[in-house]
């Protein structure tokens, strides 16, 4: 079974997926984690991905594309991926159609999370790290409390955005979504053997 999920910045995606991970033994993908090892590695890719990182320009979608096919080419993961965020614009969804077919592989289940966004902006700007443990909090939700944070620590790094920014954010991703998914399901239409499925809206509100 592969599975791909898709949803808006702070729509729980990394919980999600971690919850599908444990009960389905699956393998999650995702981008950023993809990139964070790769660097971590030093090969001449992740060297090529920090001094692209470093110079705060986002990875093409080549870079993106060669991670991808090292994951659907490992036999360790036949159809047992889940795709957290990806693929985030139709040529990466064209890519991942070849690569499934090339593969011999198929998507099962596509996923789109629905959270209501006053929840989504309380927990991105809510967010908070212990600088010393690295546990992480939510003001809002799971503030540090005697009983759950030992350390005890009064030091939090703050992923704080303006209100105004967040929702602009979320909006373009929300855009960015619609139309992936938009072509998606038009590609299908126009493709009887195709290896996807129609997406289905999952309520977290």
């Amino acid at each position: 079974m592969n599975i791909i999920l898709f949803g808006p910045p702070g729509a729980g995606k990394g919980t999600q997926s971690d919850n599908l991970v444990k009960d389905l033994n699956l393998y999650k993908i995702s981008t950023g984690d993809l990139l964070r090892e790769e660097v971590k590695k030093k090969s001449a890719l992740g060297i090529k991905i920090k001094s692209i990182l470093d110079q705060g320009v986002l990875i093409s979608d080549d870079i993106i594309h060669d991670l991808i096919e090292s994951i659907l080419s490992n036999k360790g993961y036949f159809n047992r991926l889940i795709f957290d965020g990806y693929p985030r614009n139709f040529n990466q969804v064209k890519h991942l159609d070849i690569l499934i077919k090339k593969y011999n592989q198929k998507i099962s289940c596509v996923l789109s999370l629905k959270v209501n966004q006053d929840v989504i902006i309380k927990r991105i700007i809510g967010r908070q790290v212990c600088s010393k443990c690295g546990l992480v909090f939510n003001e809002f939700f799971n503030p540090s409390t005697k009983e759950n944070h030992h350390c005890r620590s009064e030091e939090h790094t703050s992923e704080l955005q303006s209100r105004t920014n967040l929702v602009c954010r979320l909006l373009l991703e929300k855009k960015k979504t619609k139309q992936t998914k938009k072509k998606d399901n038009n590609n299908n239409k126009n493709n009887h053997n195709t290896t996807r499925t129609a997406p289905m809206t999952v309520d977290l509100t």
